[in-house]
């Protein structure tokens, strides 16, 4: 294999989950890769409700490496350093706990890793949903996965106006990277971004590996969404004053369009006339989308949330960078986070 015991080191950070982590860890127990060629590290931040048990029945039965360390409630990207300077595999994967990984996802990440020339100094693969998902999830993960709400930023259109960024849902880095710039920072939204920038900054490869899919459960509604859409306008201002170079032209975008949506609702209502065909344009591409959600996911369902969830993202995404913005930038004012206390309910 190598010096290392393993060749992954998968790390599930998680916080109150125990509803959705068992899901994600049968997904891990039943990988086509072979057992002994990975580790599952799940740490636990700080969960009030019964992970603990969860994962334990998990331990008991499971025939892959499993261990659960624990940690006082420090974040997300604080749960993933621990689980990082406890790892043993030559590289560090991270997964969510509200995703599925499909069965071949280490596989196909091995396979290839084996492909390539050099080793990547990072990697990551795509996010998708199961038929049996809910409509909301379906219209979520068709926002999220349109080139006319992301840009390609994520990752899923190869039509990317932005460098593509792995996310911590599913991204891998090589441990003697993270040796070499350190573990995540202290940003509550944008830490993994911020991650994958110090990695790209190595100037070694970064590669997308589309067969490494992972099913992403997301959040259930669209006032929960918002929160997090909203959070991530935030957060992109907050990691440009960390670095310049973490702010394109691409992330104005959704403040741009929610900027003149407004302007054309005002103007609407003085010069009806004129400016209600922009209205009835804008609905009309609404309902386009719906309908090709229909035929994406083959669910009707998804027809009446998808023009809900399109612009609920872009305006969430677009009042958070607004906010965060002035008050960063404009105002000179300390760090901002957006949602916190409420962004779960």
């Amino acid at each position: 294999m190598s010096s290392y015991q393993y060749i992954f080191s998968v790390i599930v950070p998680t916080y109150n989950r125990s509803d959705e982590i068992n899901e994600l860890l049968n997904s891990l127990v039943n990988q086509s890769l072979d057992d002994n060629l990975f580790e599952v590290i799940i740490v636990d931040d700080g969960s009030t409700d019964d992970t603990d048990k969860v994962v334990n029945n998990v331990i008991e039965k499971a025939p892959i490496n499993l261990r659960f360390l624990k940690q006082d409630h420090k974040g997300p990207g604080e749960a993933r350093n621990y689980g990082m300077k406890e790892a043993k595999g030559e590289y560090l994967l991270f997964i969510d706990s509200d995703c599925i990984a499909d069965e071949n996802w280490l596989t196909a990440y091995r396979i290839r890793l084996e492909q390539e020339e050099n080793k990547p100094a990072g990697f990551g693969g795509p996010d998708k949903v199961l038929p049996s998902f809910s409509p909301v999830q379906k219209a979520i993960d068709y926002s999220m996965t349109s080139f006319i709400t992301t840009g390609g930023i994520r990752g899923h259109s190869k039509k990317g106006i932005s460098k593509y960024y792995p996310r911590s849902f599913n991204m891998g880095v090589r441990k003697d990277i993270y040796e070499k710039i350190g573990g995540m920072g202290k940003l509550r939204h944008g830490q993994d971004i911020e991650f994958s920038h110090r990695i790209l900054s190595t100037d070694e490869p970064v590669i997308k590996v589309e067969d490494a899919v992972v099913y992403h459960k997301r959040r259930m509604s669209i006032k929960k969404f918002f929160r997090q859409v909203f959070n991530w306008g935030v957060a992109r201002i907050n990691l440009y004053k960390i670095d310049k170079g973490m702010l394109e032209f691409v992330h104005f975008l959704p403040s741009f369009g929610t900027s003149l949506s407004l302007a054309v609702l005002i103007l609407t209502l003085l010069y009806p006339n004129i400016f209600i065909w922009f209205i009835i344009f804008g609905l009309a591409v609404l309902i386009a989308m719906g309908i090709h959600g229909i035929i994406r996911y083959k669910d009707y369902r998804t027809f009446f949330y998808i023009p809900l969830i399109v612009p609920t993202q872009i305006f969430g995404y677009g009042l958070g960078f607004i906010t965060a913005f002035v008050r960063r930038i404009i105002l000179k004012q300390g760090e901002f986070t957006g949602f916190v206390k409420k962004y779960y309910k």
